[in-house]
């Protein structure tokens, strides 16, 4: 299906295949009627989505994770006149048990799960508490984890499925705080990455920016309290703070990198 409009113009080439692809399994849905899913998205992913079907005027759809609030949800578009049910999304809940003191991280799970070959779009997200961890996953992939993890790290795991998880949602930051010269993309970058603005410029330009679940290509781009931002390969962060002036006319801006 064509796409039109500056918006899809502007795409990557990687962007614009999967912009073709949602407009693919809408039109399937609605000549088959039949429901049809993506894998998990990213944020920028689901706003590229959202774009495609509403230049397409397809509205039976629904984007849904496992629970209410899921940061990384699976796109379902339903046939017309049929009810976007959560139960027909391919995901389930594992639930992880081990020691609590072991203070396992999000970033050894995802690793764990990658380990037997599962791609990272397979994997919705992982909620680690101390001893308890939920992840949703693509239900195709549930029975590979289940029967090879047994291990995150060098510790020992029980992992089984659930139905009914318990979501502890614990948010824990790492404060980053300086003075910048100013609110621009690569200004901000720098100070939280701990790299020069040449290299966050690059980092930005290359498409490795995600800005409030947008790519951000624009290196001076000007940025607010209250933005979220991710870096591949770097993390995800918050700009939480514009704390005033310096006397070399310097702003003092704190960013929380989420941990």
């Amino acid at each position: 299906m064509k796409l039109s409009g500056a918006y899809f113009d502007r795409l990557s080439d990687e962007d614009r295949l999967f912009a073709s692809h949602t407009a693919d399994i809408a039109e399937i849905c609605e000549r088959k009627h039949i429901a049809r899913f993506t894998a998990f998205l990213d944020g920028n992913q689901e706003e590229i989505a959202r774009s495609v079907l509403g230049n397409i005027g397809f509205e039976n759809f629904m984007f849904y994770g496992g629970f209410e609030g899921a940061s990384r949800c699976v796109l379902g578009v339903f046939p017309p006149y049929s009810e976007c049910e959560e139960s027909e999304f391919p995901i389930t809940a594992l639930e992880i048990r081990y020691r609590e003191e072991k203070g396992l991280s999000h970033r050894d799970f995802l690793g764990a799960f990658m380990s037997c070959g599962i791609n990272r779009n397979m994997v919705g997200d992982i909620i680690v508490n101390d001893g308890y961890t939920v992840a949703f996953v693509y239900s195709t992939v549930a029975g590979s984890i289940l029967n090879e993890v047994k291990k995150i790290g060098s510790e020992g795991v029980k992992i089984s499925e659930t139905t009914s998880p318990k979501i502890i949602i614990n948010e824990n930051f790492q404060e980053i705080s300086g003075t910048v010269s100013s609110l621009r993309a690569d200004c901000v970058l720098s100070l939280a990455l701990r790299l020069s603005r040449e290299k966050t410029a690059q980092l930005i330009k290359n498409g490795n920016v995600v800005l409030n679940c947008k790519n951000c290509v624009s290196v001076s781009h000007e940025m607010n309290c209250g933005d979220v931002f991710s870096v591949r390969g770097f993390g995800k962060f918050v700009l939480s703070g514009i704390n005033g002036v310096t006397k070399k006319d310097r702003l003092h801006i704190t960013v929380k990198k989420y941990i």
